[in-house]
């Protein structure tokens, strides 16, 4: 059956849908995309493995869906979180704290999304990927203006851009609550890494210069 005849709405309204989603996503998330089978799913959704195949008639069809509704969730909550912090705040200090505060709290979206990239089939990584790239460009605006401007000092936004999320998106997968640091103090050390890394100016020297 072709690819177009079965892929699943990525934002399907029933309940049952969404218990497969979430059951799908700890079971990913727990055990990985390869160990998991539609049978241990839909035990764990209480349902029978037929009533699974009526919203995603494959596994495949579940980490797409899962991955694809992680990325337009994360693009559709920036423009909220940009307009709030106005037009005055540093756009580069914006997206930094922004990424970080959407990630930390979607350990599991997070961990999925970047390790179970390998186990997408090629139109699936295809569709997976062309969201990450409109991420990615948003970010890239921002360091091509500091770039254009002079305030940063890139040789390649598009690299830059890549690195700083792949640096950022690191962040939940050894930080703990409990820990010796706070949240809001992990968001201002990787803040000073961030800027550091595009030489603009530390966060701290611009603070004394008030």
């Amino acid at each position: 059956m072709p690819m177009a005849e079965r892929e699943p709405s990525p934002r399907k309204g029933s309940r049952t849908a969404a218990r497969v989603r979430a059951s799908a996503l700890k079971l990913f998330a727990r055990h990985g995309y390869a160990a998991v089978s539609m049978r241990q799913i839909a035990s764990d959704v209480g349902v029978q493995p037929s009533a699974l195949y009526n919203h995603f008639p494959t596994k495949q069809d579940i980490l797409k869906d899962l991955m694809l509704s992680h990325m337009r969730d994360l693009l559709d909550a920036w423009p909220p979180f940009a307009d709030e912090a106005g037009q005055s705040a540093d756009p580069l200090d914006v997206f930094v704290r922004f990424h970080i505060r959407y990630h930390l709290q979607r350990r599991e979206e997070v961990f999925i999304s970047y390790m179970e990239l390998r186990n997408l089939e090629p139109e699936s990584f295809a569709e997976v990927e062309a969201e990450r790239r409109r991420y990615e460009s948003i970010l890239k605006a921002i360091l091509e203006d500091g770039q254009k401007s002079g305030a940063y000092r890139i040789a390649d936004t598009g690299v830059a851009a890549r690195a700083i999320i792949a640096m950022l998106t690191g962040i939940p997968n050894w930080y703990r609550e409990n820990g010796p640091l706070s949240a809001d103090k992990i968001e201002e050390i990787y803040l000073e890494m961030v800027r550091g890394s595009v030489a603009a100016t530390p966060l701290t020297a611009s603070i004394e210069s008030d």
